[in-house]
């Protein structure tokens, strides 16, 4: 099995207080370069994320920066060409993707590049409406 990692399972892996915690971070903690993986846009995604949670759950620079190089560390990232970004964002045209769904749709794409078997989310929904070989594969963890 090939696995990848979406943000929102990277977050909650991170976060001791989400709902999803205990499963995200068994899976993410089970996770090794050789079969596991994630979009370098969810690097940037998590940062963001931990850095502005409410309150004192928000993590400064520096900690939100030791979290996205563990999971730098533990994942291989994965990259898109300007051809397969323009694909990405030509497919989602013509299939009446819109919004911030597009974003979902390039992290997809990266999973489809590894191969990837299992897509973890919680996003199921917004994933599962990407169709095809994405919905085939989507899951939590």
């Amino acid at each position: 099995m090939k696995y990848f990692f979406d943000t929102s399972v990277l977050v909650a892996a991170i976060s001791v207080d989400h709902v999803h915690h205990a499963t995200s971070q068994a899976a993410y903690l089970s996770a090794a370069k050789n079969h596991s993986s994630c979009a370098a846009h969810s690097l940037a995604e998590l940062y963001a994320t931990l850095t502005r949670f409410p309150g004192k759950r928000r993590m400064s620079g520096e900690q939100a920066l030791l979290s996205v190089e563990e999971t730098r560390t533990r994942l291989t990232t994965v990259t898109l060409e300007e051809s397969e970004y323009w694909s990405v964002i030509n497919d989602s045209a013509r299939e009446g993707i819109i919004g911030g769904t597009i974003y979902d749709a390039l992290i997809a794409r990266c999973a489809l590049k590894v191969k990837a078997t299992a897509i973890y989310t919680w996003n199921l929904a917004r994933f599962r409406r990407l169709g095809g070989e994405i919905a085939k594969r989507v899951q939590t963890p």
